[in-house]
């Protein structure tokens, strides 16, 4: 039964048996938590046409419900707002209808095909905490948009080419003396990016050293010996010389095999992923099309641009003079590889919110070029993340590496939880699956509970905390409830019949409307991408789970109908916070 819907209707035909009004959008908003009812109903916008008080208007409606319907048990109205209380028998039907359905939680198919793309790392460095925001991100929004019937591509696009990549082979190859991923001990990205902090360090010494000598620093900055070998290592790779690209190959094979480690510990995956060693040449045949069709021109030095100064922008470069490539060029070609691969109806871009203007600019070159997928392109542009030391910068080193944050935060769990006293009985391989279920439970919820487009403070010590909202508490909740399940089993009572019970507590009422509503909260974020939409939504439900807990007794309740009502209403709570969390990609435990 979807009361929503069936009281849209009874509205819309009260609207126009009472005072004559054709009304198609009724729209409903939950009732303020210090009102009683469900749902709201605002009768404003109806009182000057009717010439009647938001209270007679208010109060025919709510009294032709009541007559009229057998779904609402009463109504208030508070100014000009209509709060409507809903029968314990429409609930219980519900709530009936939700604990036998299979599929809750998945909305159905719809045969559109989404692509997200995330993470999109350069291979000259390891992951960091910048980047988890950027994979957890891109992770959970596709698994929303899977639960909203979409069948969604999760992709990325590794930037293992160009000048960035060559500093850190070039220092490899002056100072690394053929060191190793096992010599060095060292996972084979942080081997990498050690390189790559060490050319900065040797690349600012030249400069240093050429400003003392009264060059001027942004000449220094282009005359540095260490950047003219960098620019040389990447002409000789672009024409395929045989020992730079060997160099390339051994070192980003260490790269990725330390990607695919970090990737698992951090629980997303991807569907295809693209490299720009593979792209980057793309989109030069787009510039010839987009030359013919008019869409671009050429200045004199031979470079060509296309001219966005009436669409409130600039003229931008989409091909040097000497024939190459740049970003936006690649972004061209790499976004019709990606059409014609799947075809997908929509295609979501994360990327941090310093890329802005160049997706600003890539989206209207591409409908500019007509490209049928062009509406579908998105930015979801988030916020950066911060630490309470400050900004990070990779090329000083100075980064929080992903690894050692969740390392860090497998620690701190494993501290909480031994001081809490939670893994009684359990075996040491147990324990630590716990301090990691915990740690990155800990670690996803805070960066996902935050609306994405919003600049953010990680606070790791915050984010593993047993209370409030956080990702352990609504873990605990979800393990409380696997232990009133098993007991529950032991005293034989059963989860498949329909219940008897017909008065529910406040708290039930609250809960049954909470899980009503899910579904929508599904499409919600799918429509916003925004999986903060879901992290409240299982904080909230997960709290009002704990209240009834506090309030109602479950195995010594009134009633035997109450008692099974209490349990099936728990294993369905339970269900809804596992999925829930899955859409986040948070694992729950059973026991804690």
């Amino acid at each position: 039964m979807n009361i929503e819907k069936t009281l849209q209707n009874s509205i819309q035909t009260a609207l126009k048996q009472l005072f004559e009004v054709e009304e198609n959008h009724i729209a409903l908003q939950p009732t303020r938590k210090d009102f009683e009812g469900f749902y709201t109903f605002v009768v404003f916008p109806y009182v000057k046409a009717l010439r009647k008080s938001p209270q007679e208007i208010g109060n025919g409606i709510g009294n032709y419900l009541l007559e009229n319907t057998s779904i609402v048990s009463g109504f208030n109205v508070i100014q000009g707002f209509l709060n409507i209380s809903i029968a314990d028998a429409t609930w219980l039907n519900v709530f009936n209808q939700i604990s036998q359905d299979t599929t809750f939680g998945q909305l159905p198919a719809n045969n559109e095909t989404v692509m997200v793309e995330y993470s999109s790392p350069n291979t000259n460095k390891p992951l960091h905490l910048g980047h988890l925001r950027n994979n957890f991100l891109g992770y959970s929004v596709a698994q929303i948009l899977s639960a909203c019937g979409y069948n969604v591509v999760k992709a990325n696009l590794v930037n293992d080419r160009g000048i960035h990549i060559c500093k850190s082979m070039l220092a490899y190859q002056k100072f690394g003396a053929g060191e190793t991923p096992e010599t060095a001990g060292m996972k084979g990205d942080k081997l990498v990016g050690k390189y790559y902090v060490e050319f900065d360090k040797h690349y600012k010494a030249e400069i240093d050293a050429l400003k003392a000598q009264g060059v001027e620093e942004e000449k220094a900055k282009k005359e540095a010996p260490l950047m003219l070998e960098a620019q040389e290592m990447l002409r000789k790779w672009e024409q395929n010389d045989a020992e730079t690209v060997a160099l390339w190959e051994t070192m980003n094979t260490w790269v990725f095999a330390g990607f695919d480690e970090t990737y698992r510990k951090m629980g997303v995956s991807f569907d295809k992923i693209y490299k720009e060693s593979n792209t980057y040449l793309l989109g030069k045949e787009t510039v010839e099309e987009g030359l013919a069709a008019g869409v671009f021109f050429k200045k004199e030095d031979g470079s060509v641009w296309i001219d966005l100064t009436d669409e409130g922008l600039d003229q931008k470069l989409v091909l040097r003079k000497d024939g190459t490539s740049v970003y936006i060029t690649q972004d061209m070609g790499t976004a019709d590889l990606k059409y014609k691969d799947f075809g997908m109806s929509q295609s979501i871009y994360v990327v941090g919110n310093e890329q802005d203007y160049h997706f600003e600019v890539l989206f209207k070159i591409l409908k500019k070029l007509g490209r049928p997928y062009a509406n579908g392109c998105y930015h979801l542009s988030y916020g950066m993340v911060d630490l309470p030391s400050g900004k990070m910068k990779s090329r000083e080193g100075t980064v929080v590496d992903a690894d050692d944050l969740i390392a860090e935060m497998q620690d701190t769990a494993r501290e909480r939880t031994n001081e809490l006293g939670k893994i009684d009985g359990f075996t040491t391989a147990e324990a630590e699956e716990l301090y990691h279920t915990l740690a990155m439970g800990a670690l996803k919820y805070f960066l996902l509970k935050v609306d994405p487009k919003k600049r953010m403070l990680f606070n790791p010590q915050e984010s593993i905390d047993f209370q409030g909202n956080t990702g352990p508490f609504v873990q605990y909740t979800h393990a409380r409830i696997c232990s009133i399940l098993k007991k529950a089993e032991t005293l034989g009572v059963l989860l498949d019949k329909p219940s008897e019970y017909s008065t529910l507590h406040e708290v039930e009422r609250e809960i049954v409307f909470a899980l009503s509503t899910f579904p929508q909260k599904i499409a919600d974020a799918g429509r916003e991408y925004s999986p903060a939409l879901i992290a409240q939504y299982v904080y909230d439900l997960a709290k009002s789970y704990n209240r009834l807990f506090a309030e109602l007794s479950i195995f010594n309740a009134e009633s035997e109908a109450a008692m099974q009502f209490r349990v099936q209403l728990s294993k369905v709570v339970g269900e809804t916070i596992k999925k829930g969390m899955a859409l986040l990609g948070i694992k729950v435990p059973t026991r804690m």
